[in-house]
């Protein structure tokens, strides 16, 4: 950087914007700017620190490992400021800022809905950033590096050294089917009755425990569940399932949101339970987490 020299924000911004876009048109796109002043803010930038930031061809964008080590810099510089922001409101009693939840979908529309309401009636200044098809490792990751601040999460997860995660919820598994299924029009089924069948299951690489409490549901009654379909998306699951395609393991509370052409039918004997939990960084220091924590501990109590 040159001696006296000063950067100034709007140049970050649209250093992080490029960045994470890796396409000028785009970030010019979402800073709402022109492609030219951006291409401009970009290479004053760039003067200022004495150093090339991306690699630029007609083709594509890359950063550059001066670029490369800017970034997270860059990311914390605006962190601060949110912080900076959202001290400065709380003195006034108001409390402002951004909490990002992440969460997978149809999974979560019995525990997602209540908190997000309470936290908007009461904090109507707070953004809300919610992040769908997040499974369980990977909103876990995000946490552990401030990508998410909140998590919706089951239970267990990989030990780390900065995430805290509380119980909210407790609910037994039982079994999507066709509507067409010769079990369909059962009240309950055993497990075992399943041996036979293809499974619907989010991806064994996606680190849901969902998929990995099923599996073990199957293995404990004498069974590998033989898996046909792999999906992301908890609600894709149940469409398929309803398109005939397999049969699917999954929490009751889905139960009031089977599509037509599904049927969900609960399991006999020892249920197996899916723990549904919240997750977030002690090391995370935003008020506005803190504030939606309290909230959840109130509409999204521990299970006895």
């Amino acid at each position: 950087m040159r001696k006296g020299g000063a950067v100034e924000i709007r140049w970050l911004e649209a250093f992080v914007a490029v960045a994470e876009e890796l396409h000028f048109g785009r970030a010019a796109a979402r800073l709402q700017l022109a492609q030219s002043p951006l291409s401009q803010t970009i290479r004053r930038l760039e003067r200022e620190l004495g150093v090339t930031l991306f690699d630029r061809s007609t083709r594509s964008v890359a950063l550059t490992p001066a670029g490369q080590a800017l970034l997270p810099h860059a990311h914390r510089v605006f962190e601060e400021l949110e912080l900076a922001r959202q001290a400065t409101r709380a003195i006034s009693g108001v409390l402002y800022g951004t909490v990002s939840i992440g969460f997978s979908g149809a999974l979560n529309h019995l525990t997602l809905p209540p908190l997000t309401r309470e936290v908007r009636r009461r904090y109507p200044d707070v953004t809300l950033n919610l992040v769908g098809r997040v499974m369980t490792r990977d909103g876990v990751e995000q946490v552990e590096r401030g990508a998410l601040d909140v998590a919706f999460v089951a239970l267990p997860v990989d030990p780390s050294p900065v995430v805290r995660t509380r119980l909210i919820a407790r609910e037994p598994l039982g079994v999507a089917l066709p509507v067409d299924h010769p079990l369909a029009g059962q009240e309950a089924l055993d497990l075992a009755d399943l041996a036979d069948e293809g499974f619907v299951t989010t991806p064994v690489a996606a680190g849901s425990s969902l998929q990995e409490t099923a599996l073990r549901a199957c293995v404990t009654v004498g069974f590998r569940p033989r898996i046909v379909q792999e999906i992301t998306d908890p609600f894709m699951i149940l469409t398929l399932v309803a398109a005939g395609v397999g049969v699917a393991l999954v929490p009751a509370g889905v139960a009031d949101v089977m599509p037509s052409g599904a049927v969900f039918v609960p399991l006999r004997g020892e249920p197996t339970y899916l723990l549904n939990a919240l997750a977030w960084s002690a090391e995370n220091p935003s008020t506005v987490l803190a504030a939606v924590l309290a909230v959840a501990e109130e509409v999204l109590p521990t299970p006895d």
